[in-house]
Formats: structure tokens, C-alpha cells, sequence
């Protein structure tokens, strides 16, 4: 991969800080959580501070003499220490000082900040194991990683590569301000928690890795993502859309699956507008038109619409189109779905096969409509996006 400018470089760094500001909120109100539990047991007021300065989490605010002693004690060889009622014990991971928690209450307020500190160093320990196996997961997602450096990194994060996962790409359609609601929403119900990988990768774009069960099918989970497209929807109040790729049971072939759920959503966009689900082993002819050459398409085009194009039919004609095809040609049933007379319905199939020179009533006139309107759907999308670009 090519470097990135110095400025580009900058842009990141201030954008990992942030992530990283993001990160420690997130897990401020684990501790949070953590110590006000503890003061229910103990009775203890607690307080945890960072070496450096810094409040983390409390259930009763620190005076100023507190905090200089918490720093004085954070910079000493020892494990802990008291002064008066006040006592203080460091909380390590790895050998490394994290934070320093600090008690003040009656009985033997050392003993209880110490088994405390197993506690939150427990937590500590499972945050940053669970981001080290999820930033693995993302990379070998994005194709950061050999495929033999996967296998080796596999082995020390102890992922089982004997089961398969698939990638979900979810999309939100609008800015719902706060991002992290989504993962906030959804990692409880799909996180490293249930077995599976969350995580974000651009703005309104995000990724679930799903540890497959035995037996489970395309159907169930097309039934996965229109549940977590509805939960995005009432939970975290934002139109969303879901792709996913084909199963796998190598921890490399997640890269591919991920094109594949890419490829599923940029296909869905243009044929299944109104799908909020995609999946990429059901695209059908949309994959097909997708991969064609666009003169080819142009010349297709021209040889079906001779007489008239697509863009000079109006919406009852492109309904009467629509509900004739759902209903595989049936006019009986099409004329009813309408609410319209059978005669009225043969009416608009007449005046269609005037305008365009073709007799849907017949199959192959039919399949050349069909694919001429989805080749047309893909022309001017395509055109579209070169605007986009162009401005």
C-alpha cells in the first residue's frame, strides 16, 4: 500500500483521537458502573484516576489533596498505600499502571480496594483484548493482511477456523449525528459478546462478522438482517440497508465475502430499491447486466426501445408494468392487484405495445422488456455517479 501524504497523515492521527476519546467514554461508564456496585457491597467511596491526572470514574468527587496525592503515590514503586482514612492501590495491566483507585470509608478499606482492583484490571484486560480481536478481524475484513499472517495471527488471538462467517455491510441512508449509537445498539445483540464482530469502516458504513450456525441458510440470514435493519430503525431511529456475502471458512476469505456484500449493496441500489436487504448468492440478472461493458449496453438499449425509451412512459405505465410482471403475465390476477377492469388492464397493454413496438402479453417480448428496463436502471446510474464525480 502507498503511503499517505504528511497531511493525510495528520487527518488521521486526529481522527484516531477521537476515536480513541470515543473509546474511553464508552468505557468510563463501565467503570462508572463498576465502582458504584462496589460501594453498594462495601460502603466504600471510591474514586479512579488516571497516573497522569484525570478523573475516569467516582461515586464521590475527589478533593484537590486527594488528587496530589494520587499522583505523587502513581509515580512511586509502591502497590499501595494509606493515608488516614484515604487509601490508594494501583490498578495494572501487563506490568503497566493504568489507574489509581482511591477509598475512603470505614473497616478495612485496603483489603476491599485491592480485590476491587482485580475487578477493574479484569476489565481493563477485556476491553483491550476484545479491541485487539476486533481491530485483527477488521483488518483481515479490509485485506490488510497475507493470507499467511491471517493463520498466524488467528492462532494467537485462538479464533476457531474450523467454522464459517460471512460479512454483513450495513449501511445508514442519512446522517443520524452520533455514529457510535449504532455500534452502541448493535453490539450487545451481535458483538464479540454473541459470537460475531462489529465494527465501523467509513462514515454511515459498518460491518458485522457473523460466526455461522450449523445448518443456517441464505433464508435465515436474510432474517438476521431484517432484524437488524429493524433495530437500527426503532432503536437508533435511522433508515438503514444490509448486503451480505457468501459463507466461509477460511478467516482469509473474509475479504472476499466483504467485496461480495460490497458488490451486493452497489447492485441493490440500482434493482432492489425498495430491498433493504441484499444477498449477494441472489442478485440474478442484476449481477449479470452489472458486469456488462457499457456500449454493449447502449447497443442493447437501442435495438429494444426502437420506437420509444423508457423514460417516456409515465408511472400508471411503469405500475402496469411492474404488477404484470410480479404476477407472471397473468391478466386476470394483474387487473385485480390494480384494482381495474380486465378490459381496461388489456386497454394499457395495447397502448403500451404501440409506444414501444412490444407485446408483453407475449414471453419474449416480455424477458426483453424486463432486461431492457433493468439495463436502462444501470445506464443511468451509472451516468449519474459520473456527474457526482465530475462536480
Amino acid at each position: 500500500m502507498q503511503g499517505k501524504p504528511s497531511g493525510l497523515k495528520e487527518a488521521g492521527r486526529i481522527k484516531n483521537r477521537g476515536t480513541g476519546r470515543r473509546k474511553r467514554l464508552n468505557s468510563n461508564s463501565t467503570f462508572q458502573t463498576t465502582l458504584e456496585e462496589i460501594k453498594k457491597i462495601t460502603g466504600i467511596e471510591l474514586m479512579l484516576l488516571r497516573p497522569g491526572g484525570g478523573m475516569t470514574a467516582f461515586t464521590c468527587p475527589p478533593g484537590r489533596e486527594d488528587t496530589e496525592r494520587a499522583e505523587q503515590f502513581a509515580a512511586s514503586g509502591a502497590d499501595f498505600q494509606s493515608f488516614g482514612e484515604l487509601c490508594l492501590v494501583k490498578v495494572a495491566d501487563r506490568g503497566k499502571t493504568e489507574f489509581v483507585l482511591a477509598g475512603r470509608g470505614s473497616g478495612d478499606v485496603l483489603t476491599c480496594l485491592r480485590l476491587a482492583a482485580l475487578q477493574i484490571s479484569g476489565l481493563i484486560r477485556f476491553q483491550k483484548d476484545r479491541f485487539d480481536r476486533e481491530n485483527f478481524i477488521k483488518r483481515v475484513v479490509l485485506g490488510h493482511l497475507l493470507p499467511v499472517d491471517v493463520d498466524d495471527q488467528a492462532k494467537r488471538f485462538r479464533l476457531d477456523g474450523r467454522v464459517s462467517r460471512t460479512v454483513f455491510l450495513i449501511e445508514t441512508r442519512e446522517d443520524g449525528g452520533d455514529s457510535d449509537v449504532i455500534l452502541q445498539i448493535l453490539r450487545p445483540l451481535y458483538g464479540e459478546t454473541a459470537g460475531g464482530f462489529l465494527f465501523k469502516t467509513a462514515h454511515r458504513k459498518y460491518v458485522y462478522v457473523r460466526t455461522m450456525r450449523e445448518g443456517e441458510s441464505t433464508e435465515g440470514l436474510e432474517e438476521i438482517g431484517r432484524n437488524i435493519v429493524d433495530v437500527i430503525n426503532t432503536e437508533g431511529m435511522q433508515d438503514a440497508c444490509l448486503s451480505f456475502g457468501t459463507p466461509t471458512k477460511k478467516l482469509s476469505g473474509l475479504s472476499e465475502s466483504y467485496r461480495e456484500a460490497c458488490l451486493a449493496m452497489r447492485i441493490g441500489r440500482i434493482f432492489s430499491r425498495e430491498s433493504h436487504v441484499v444477498a449477494y448468492d441472489r442478485l440474478g440478472m442484476g449481477r449479470l447486466i452489472y458486469s456488462l461493458p457499457m456500449p454493449l449496453c447502449r447497443k442493447f438499449l437501442d435495438e429494444v426501445f426502437a420506437c420509444a425509451g423508457p423514460d417516456e412512459l409515465d408511472e400508471e405505465a411503469l405500475m402496469t408494468i411492474r404488477q404484470f410482471f410480479d404476477d407472471s403475465l397473468n391478466i386476470a390476477e394483474t387487473a385485480r392487484h390494480l384494482y381495474i377492469h380486465r378490459n381496461t388492464l388489456v386497454y394499457r397493454l395495447d397502448k403500451l405495445q404501440k409506444l414501444l413496438g412490444l407485446n408483453i402479453r407475449n414471453f419474449e417480448d416480455a424477458m426483453l422488456l424486463r432486461l431492457g428496463l433493468m439495463v436502462h436502471e444501470y445506464v443511468k446510474e451509472k451516468a449519474e455517479n459520473i456527474e457526482e464525480e465530475d462536480i
